[in-house]
């Protein structure tokens, strides 16, 4: 049997046969269509395997829990609220939720993962705020933007803006420098807005400026971020820090009544654990821009290639002659192509430079 999935490709269910020694598929070839496609870093999986060691209370109420959110506190510098979701979508629209109500609406970017790809779950959860989508072709909002969109109408008929989210880096892989990101804050601040940071990728900007994980945030004037385990480096799990602590009350119940709180929280916080203190978070992120840079280093000359967005973290999109996507695809490559029609690559932790090298390769001749 198969079943097609959400990126178009027919998945088989049958079972896959592994190799004995590796325990790896036999033919499997790595892809970079996204960083969603690499497995556990030895980091988190060791912290996930100490603490499936003995029996441990539930519901957050363990060392590993407190531990973890201990490492987030220290590692930003501050006394925030820290909470453990699945997954990005969960941890973006509760977040968003918790600062709105369901009369009010979220500034965003057009093509902002909020509005683009998360099945209307912030409207969901929020139970109706309205996303507010810049009217630029920008991945990045500006503070023109924000303030046009805040002030455009004050009638009881419009929903009244309460928050800004901005992505970082931006789904086109880019970065808002920390200059930008206090323009922005000191722009909510004037209209009253409250500013949201998704940060699926949060590390891999940290990498890519070289700041520290404050600077980027409630130093910058950031009141609430959702910082991304899963593309770092973890099997599963984001982490939801507030930095103004009055904005999370009552934020423990919302994650219960959305699914969200683990039984054995402890499998969603102790990777965090291996993560923070051992400094994988850094080192993966580094390590996934490094690839991207050298994938662009080696296709930037090439006739007839287009590198879509400036590379600036860990994203490379491409845009090549007549039958170029045809022509990749042919030699086996997957990447998607729902941003501006070229294909897009991602680089994780383990991503290997000579797979890199054979992805350059193949780019070169498909414009052949």
């Amino acid at each position: 049997m198969a079943q097609t999935g959400n990126n178009g490709f027919r998945h088989s269910t049958s079972l896959v046969v592994l190799d004995p020694i590796v325990r790896k598929p036999a033919t499997m070839t790595q892809q970079f269509a996204s960083d969603n496609y690499a497995g556990t870093c030895p980091e988190a999986w060791a912290a996930m395997q100490q603490a499936n060691a003995g029996s441990v209370a539930a519901y957050g109420e363990d060392e590993w829990t407190t531990r973890a959110a201990n490492a987030f506190r220290t590692l930003f510098g501050t006394d925030c609220e820290v909470f453990f979701a699945f997954n990005g979508t969960a941890a973006n629209s509760l977040a968003l939720a918790a600062l709105c109500q369901s009369y009010n609406s979220v500034i965003c970017s057009s093509c902002a993962h909020v509005e683009t790809d998360e099945c209307g779950a912030p409207e969901f959860f929020s139970n109706g705020s309205k996303l507010l989508a810049a009217r630029n072709n920008s991945a990045k909002l500006t503070p023109d933007v924000i303030h046009a969109l805040a002030t455009c109408r004050g009638d009881i008929h419009y929903p009244k803006p309460r928050a800004v989210t901005i992505t970082q880096p931006t789904e086109t892989g880019e970065l808002y420098t920390l200059a930008e990101i206090q323009a922005i804050s000191t722009t909510c601040r004037s209209l009253g807005l409250r500013l949201h940071m998704d940060g699926a990728r949060f590390a891999n900007a940290c990498a890519a400026l070289g700041c520290s994980p404050a600077d980027m945030t409630w130093k910058a004037g950031v009141d609430v971020l959702c910082f991304g385990g899963t593309k770092n480096g973890m099997a599963v799990g984001e982490a939801i820090v507030f930095f103004d602590k009055t904005l999370a009350e009552g934020f423990d119940y919302r994650c219960k009544q959305a699914g969200q709180l683990a039984s054995k929280m402890r499998f969603l916080s102790a990777p965090w654990v291996g993560m923070l203190e051992s400094g994988a978070w850094l080192k993966n992120a580094a390590h996934a821009n490094g690839c991207a840079r050298q994938l662009e280093r080696a296709i930037a000359q090439v006739p007839g290639i287009t590198l879509m967005f400036p590379v600036q973290a860990n994203a490379v999109f491409v845009q090549g002659p007549e039958g170029f996507l045809d022509r990749l695809r042919a030699k086996g490559w997957r990447f998607y192509t729902f941003i501006g029609g070229g294909a897009r690559f991602m680089f994780a932790w383990d991503a290997q430079p000579e797979q890199v090298d054979a992805l350059a390769a193949d780019i070169r001749a498909a414009c052949a």
